[in-house]
């Protein structure tokens, strides 16, 4: 199975360095030197990781055969692709790979059903859980334990706590404006 571990973002310095956004919550082992990864578009790769290191916060990787600034930058918003077991699952009992999220029912606690994951969305502050719901619109539910208080991968469901207008904007909540003086 292959799963998206990172996209290649702008490049760094001039000796082939590029900087990466991260999409996997193991990038020890999966963007460790030597790694080998498929891409999107695959007409790039497959690209061998010859170095990694973090600079000011950002993961910086450098691959083989990639030389100068004009090769690092022409590699920009690439994705780079691990192939993965699919019986494979992440050490932390609290951590996902998307395809075990993808096609989960999701319920609220008391049992109503809501819809489908049909993808997770993966963000730089949080991920989103993007359910179809049955008369075939979306909904976008917050990838954290408040509102996703459990995950069942033996009943194949995601049981939900949505706080009031997540899944119906008649019941939000409008917070108080400030009084005009």
């Amino acid at each position: 199975m292959q799963l998206v571990v990172a996209r290649i973002g702008r490049a760094h310095g001039i000796k082939g360095e590029v900087t990466v956004e991260v999409r996997t919550d193991e990038p020890e082992l999966r963007l460790a030197p030597g790694a080998v990864l498929a891409t999107e578009p695959s007409s790039v790769g497959p690209l061998t990781i010859a170095t990694g290191r973090v600079h000011s916060g950002r993961l910086l990787l450098r691959f083989e055969g990639v030389q100068d600034r004009t090769a690092a930058e022409a590699l920009r918003n690439t994705l780079l692709i691990a192939e993965v077991d699919p019986e494979e699952v992440p050490e932390d009992p609290e951590e996902f790979y998307d395809h075990q999220l993808v096609d989960l029912d999701v319920v609220t606690r008391d049992g109503t059903a809501i819809g489908r994951i049909s993808e997770v969305s993966h963000l730089p502050y949080q991920d989103l859980l993007i359910v179809k719901r049955p008369d075939g619109s979306e909904v976008m539910i917050p990838f954290v334990s408040d509102i996703v208080p459990e995950i069942d991968l033996e009943e194949q469901r995601a049981v939900i706590d949505p706080p009031p207008g997540l899944l119906d904007d008649s019941q939000a909540e409008v917070a108080a404006g400030r009084e005009d003086t």
